[in-house]
């Protein structure tokens, strides 16, 4: 079963209510694409398998024992999006070669670490970007970064990787109502 932010309705608080959810059901194995559903997932069974998707190191964030030896009842997947920030800023300086104030839409709680900000600010220096972090950690405050990146005219937004914003994409109304920034 799905341990998800969607059956969550967005709260990452609710995570580990449907976790023990799952193992009073007694799934067959719980299915977690997000680092906070792997640890709401983890707190709630050391029996069940669990399968993870996450952004950063997994035995940083404290999932698994080791890459080559997860121990436990854990296994996953790192997509290394701190490792790569700085090379996907440097691909949308590519794409966008004017761009020379970017903003940042960071949900800080999950999926963004300080080490991944610092990747980023040491990639804006390399490049020459200015950049500007903006925090939300609900659909109300995304609608408020994107009328700050308007209000402020950036050329060009870099969203952070992760479950909290990929869980939003459609149903954000920025992007139905934005055809271009000013």
């Amino acid at each position: 079963m799905w341990l998800n932010t969607a059956g969550a309705e967005g709260q990452f608080d609710r995570l580990p209510v449907l976790a023990e959810e799952l193992v009073h059901q007694q799934v067959a194995v719980i299915a977690a694409p997000s680092a906070a559903a792997t640890l709401a997932a983890k707190a709630a069974t050391t029996t069940i398998p669990i399968v993870f998707a996450v952004a950063e190191d997994p035995v940083k964030l404290g999932h698994v024992a080791s890459l080559a030896r997860p121990g436990g009842n854990l296994t996953g997947i790192n997509f290394f999006s701190v490792e790569l920030v700085a090379k996907r800023l440097e691909l949308l300086h590519e794409l966008v070669p004017r761009a020379a104030r970017v903003a940042v839409l960071v949900n800080p709680p999950v999926g963004w670490s300080d080490r991944a900000e610092k990747e980023l600010e040491a990639g804006a220096r390399a490049l020459g970007l200015q950049i500007q972090i903006l925090n939300a950690t609900s659909s109300r405050e995304i609608d408020a970064a994107f009328a700050a990146l308007v209000r402020e005219r950036v050329d060009a937004l870099f969203v952070t990787p992760g479950a909290f914003f990929n869980g939003r994409r459609v149903n954000w109304p920025p992007w139905r109502r934005a055809t271009r920034f000013p």
